[in-house]
């Protein structure tokens, strides 16, 4: 390494044009400050696996979109010796692909995922060039600083988020000496595809106008997008948007949907509601008139509002009231319903949503882990997408591989004609939630592994890589730990999708239950014939109080339903239109609470004096101390009717023989 030629580096590395420039001139100058030397050995240090994993799933986003594109544009520069390449903002290579051959002299100057290209690494390079100066950038052969990099000839395109943010670069770096020109025109094509994708995708839920000033360009690469809010408030443009409309991203921030296309969110809506024609002409502030296309749908509507209907391209699209749907209910301010415990998860969960954190939900069955799924998507950026949900104990393991990861036609004996996408590939661009994740089976846990690390899923019987972009949200009411330890269960796939755990309490544990079972059971009058409002008599809400629920939630609801179709004109839930099963478990729970202070009555002795009633009294204690208050028990011992026991209850209880219940 020779360090005394650094001064002249500058004339060296770009003696292949006399007239650098200006961005290369001072790209050069830049590389000079961060004391690199022309001559000198790149930073070849790579990132481990381990680190590289952590960055993809940083930009899980950035790569479920790219991904497909950057397939698309290797079949157009296939076999011309180039390679296409993923960065992250920071020039940290996330994905290459592209000829063999070139490849592997491309790893020789570790242009390879886990390698870094920014400027002050590798000093003048496309990549690190185009971030610095936030433009698509070619750098050819000698304007490379470093000499070992001149055999490259480099296009990159920066990355743009809906937002104008730079969040990654793509490139295509190919041998010098077969460069072409109409390569950085392919990448600024691929870079628009990844941005279009990003920008329908991030206002999936708002006002979108597409337009041109000629109608065969709307649904093109060509065509501008514009998002707005409901009340016509301005969201973002696409590139092509700021194009046609003449003005930056930071400059439309300014304007509404009225100043830019004279017109109103209101009167927009309704023309495009009562037009046949799926598309509208619009005029813009500048005098011209381009032929749009309006897509409005709403995240949420306010309550008793009616469904909108507007045209999506040539076809209707109706939303339903949320308020109607489970899924309108399950929203985390719906759930946060005063215990501090639940409080304390919500908090919790609405600090990561939308951050590309996994979420594992613990605690038993019935406590309300799925409803807590389905809020936590419908409360985040994903909610215009699917929710999918997948009960991993529920599904045969001989067919849980094929129904997360789909199969192709033939796969296997009993596939479907056409085969079936999977729910992995059913939930791309919403949420996968895997329920009872400790049920599923140890040999496909490496396979979820392997797509929750790459975002890429094979369905069984196909050679093709499909790029998927799911969020996950896990639940299970094993101890994950304790199967780790019993090698039941991965712990590299355990610390992948425990970014954030939290616990749901049991419904025994809540304080929040008389709350819980008014919303319980408004919804449950609105879904009977009569509509009539429902209520719980005082003695059977004590009785709700002290039971154990052992099956939590589950247990609750099916109960309340069963109740609201056997009450009475008053609407009134009393005791005689609760289940006996119902207070077995009071009964039993009862029993467990006071067994440690409660003196036995299996030796209850009877006074030769005493009444008919007492010694009764006395009998049925006796049997239901015996059986631990379960009164079927009971009355199979003394050959009476479970009636028969609870017409005696009010004597049995004065006898102190069973807790209330």
């Amino acid at each position: 390494m020779r360090d005394d030629i650094h001064p002249a580096a500058a004339q060296t590395a770009i003696r292949s044009n006399d007239r650098p420039a200006p961005a290369i001139r001072k790209s050069h100058e830049r590389s000079e400050t961060f004391g690199l030397c022309a001559s000198a050995r790149p930073d070849y240090e790579i990132l481990s696996n381990a680190g590289l994993e952590l960055n993809r799933e940083q930009n899980r986003v950035l790569c479920a979109h790219a991904l497909p594109v950057m397939e698309t544009l290797r079949e157009q520069i296939a076999n011309t010796q180039s390679m296409i390449v993923l960065t992250n903002a920071e020039g940290l290579i996330l994905h290459s692909i592209g000829d063999d051959d070139f490849l592997a002299r491309a790893e020789k100057v570790a242009l390879r995922p886990g390698a870094n290209w920014a400027e002050d690494r590798q000093g003048t390079n496309a990549i690190g060039t185009a971030l610095a100066e936030r433009c698509p950038m070619v750098v050819h052969g000698d304007q490379h600083y470093l000499a070992a990099n001149r055999f490259l000839t480099c296009s990159s395109v920066p990355i743009l988020d809906p937002y104008g943010d730079a969040i990654g670069v793509l490139d295509v770096t190919g041998d010098y000496r077969s460069y072409h020109q109409h390569t950085m025109a392919l990448a600024k094509m691929s870079v628009q595809m990844i941005e279009n994708h990003l920008f329908t995708t991030t206002f999936h839920e708002t006002l979108q106008v597409s337009f041109h000033s000629r109608p065969e360009f709307l649904g093109t690469l060509m065509e501008g997008i514009v998002a707005f809010t409901s009340d016509g408030r301005f969201l973002s443009a696409n590139r092509s948007a700021q194009f046609q409309l003449g003005m930056s991203l930071a400059g439309l921030r300014a304007h509404t949907l009225s100043s830019l296309f004279q017109t109103t969110s209101a009167q927009l809506i309704d023309r495009a509601r009562v037009s046949l024609d799926p598309h509208l002409m619009l005029n813009l502030s500048n005098g011209a008139v381009v032929c749009a296309r309006v897509q409005f749908r709403r995240a949420s509507l306010a309550e008793g509002s009616r469904p909108v209907a507007v045209h999506e391209g040539a076809r209707a699209v109706t939303r339903e009231d949320p308020s109607q749907t489970a899924a309108g209910l399950s929203r985390l301010s719906y759930l946060d319903t005063g215990d501090p415990q639940v409080a304390a998860v919500i908090a919790k969960v609405k600090r990561v949503i939308g951050k590309d954190i996994p979420i594992l939900i613990n605690g038993e069955t019935g406590t309300g882990k799925e409803l807590l799924a389905q809020a936590i998507h419908n409360d985040s950026p994903r909610h215009a997408g699917p929710f999918v949900a997948v009960n991993c104990a529920s599904i045969p393991e001989s067919l849980i591989e094929s129904e997360l990861f789909g199969y192709e036609e033939g796969a296997f004996t009993g596939a479907r004609r056409k085969g079936a996408i999977g729910k992995l590939l059913q939930a791309n661009g919403g949420t996968l939630f895997l329920d009872e994740i400790g049920d599923m089976p140890y040999s496909l846990q490496v396979r979820l592994l392997r797509v929750l690390q790459e975002r890429i899923v094979n369905p069984l019987g196909s050679t093709r890589s499909i790029a998927v972009d799911v969020a996950i949200i896990c639940a299970t009411h094993r101890d994950l730990r304790e199967m780790i330890a019993q090698n039941r269960f991965r712990e590299d796939l355990y610390y992948r999708l425990n970014g954030l755990v939290v616990r749901l309490p049991r419904l025994r544990d809540r304080t929040d239950l008389a709350v819980v079972i008014g919303k319980m059971l408004l919804r449950e009058s609105s879904a009977c014939a009569k509509r009539r409002p429902l209520h719980v008599a005082p003695d059977v809400m004590a009785m709700f109080e002290r039971c154990p629920w052992p099956g939590n939630f589950r247990q609750l609801g099916n109960l309340l339903r069963t109740a609201a179709a056997m009450v009475d004109d008053d609407g009134e839930i009393r005791r005689e239109h609760l289940p006996d099963d119902f207070f077995d478990d009071l009964r039993r729970g009862s029993a467990q609470s006071s067994a440690a202070d409660t003196p036995s009555a299996a030796n209850a002795s009877v006074p030769e004096c005493a009444r008919l009633q007492d010694v009764t009294v006395s009998v049925i204690t006796a049997a239901l101390a015996r059986h631990g208050g379960n009164v079927s028990a009971a009355a199979r011992e003394l050959g009476v009717s479970r009636n028969t026991i609870y017409r005696k209850m009010p004597a049995v209880e004065t006898g102190r023989a069973v807790d209330d219940f």
